[in-house]
């Protein structure tokens, strides 16, 4: 593709003082990207809503409930949750078995009848970094328990999840460039709670800034946080700013580039996803 980045990326680039050429982003998936998709037991998707607010989703479904019929479709057999032919989507594949992450942006083709088909329209893979290593497993699914509130007032046990996550994912909108989903990993602790705050800091990656980029065109944004050990999902929006002005964040040291979250609202699922991850120390 010969112009990857939309204006709100260059301009973060720029205020980064970093470039990327956008080596590796294509407009079709490579055969690789296709196979690691469909081995994937959860995806998590970014989308825009119809008031032009970002949300953040995961996907559930064993092995091979999404396949790729061609390098430039996506098949996923879920229910459709809401979403709508048309609407701009973001994908991001992790399996934290092997840290590997592979994003698939585009639109809803169509949906309903138990599955989406999605045109991939930009295709690319994301470093290892910040991505601690985990096994998973499946369990039995439980009926999930939905819990509404304001800002982060959902209770001891939302403030708690997000004390100890060593990853979230965030997604935002370019307005007219679509939606994105990122991830985001530190060590427990790394995402700071003031209120109804958090402070995050950015550390260095694959220089895209896709999710600044995005926040410099609409501070609006949505987060998402798994609970490994019983499946629940916290997903929170609110509004994002940026703090640039002391360079990229460094893991363990205070100070650096970061962004401060404002909850808004949240919703916290219990036992939402039937799968649990275990901390691994190797890939052995």
């Amino acid at each position: 593709m010969s112009a990857p980045y939309h204006e709100g990326e260059l301009r973060a680039q720029a205020l980064a003082g970093e470039i990327s050429h956008g080596n590796g982003i294509r407009p079709f998936m490579p055969d690789q990207h296709r196979g690691f998709f469909a081995a994937l037991p959860f995806l998590l998707a970014g989308t825009v809503e119809a008031d032009g607010r970002p949300r953040a989703r995961v996907l559930g479904g064993a092995p091979g409930f999404i396949d790729s019929p061609d390098p430039r479709t996506l098949r996923i057999a879920v229910d459709d949750g809401g979403l709508r032919a048309g609407q701009a989507i973001g994908l991001l594949g992790l399996d934290f078995g092997t840290r590997r992450r592979n994003r698939a942006n585009g639109v809803v083709r169509s949906a309903g009848n138990g599955e989406l088909l999605i045109d991939v329209r930009e295709s690319f893979g994301n470093c290892p970094q910040h991505i601690v290593l985990r096994d998973v497993r499946a369990v039995a699914p439980v009926a999930a328990a939905v819990r509404a509130f304001d800002g982060l007032d959902g209770g001891p046990d939302v403030r708690a999840l997000i004390a100890r996550a060593e990853t979230f994912f965030i997604a935002t909108t370019g307005g007219a460039h679509g939606a994105d989903i990122s991830h985001r990993g530190g060590p427990a602790g790394f995402v700071r709670i003031e209120g109804n705050t958090l402070t995050v800091p950015d550390f260095g990656g694959n220089r895209y800034f896709n999710t600044l980029g995005n926040v410099l065109l609409d501070p609006r944004a949505a987060l998402l946080f798994i609970d490994d050990a019983s499946g629940d999902v916290l997903e929170l929006e609110g509004r994002v700013e940026i703090a640039w002005d002391h360079g990229p964040a460094v893991p363990g040291h205070a100070g650096g580039r970061h962004w401060r979250f404002t909850a808004e609202r949240g919703r916290i699922t219990h036992g939402a996803l039937a799968l649990r991850w275990t901390r691994r120390q190797s890939l052995s």
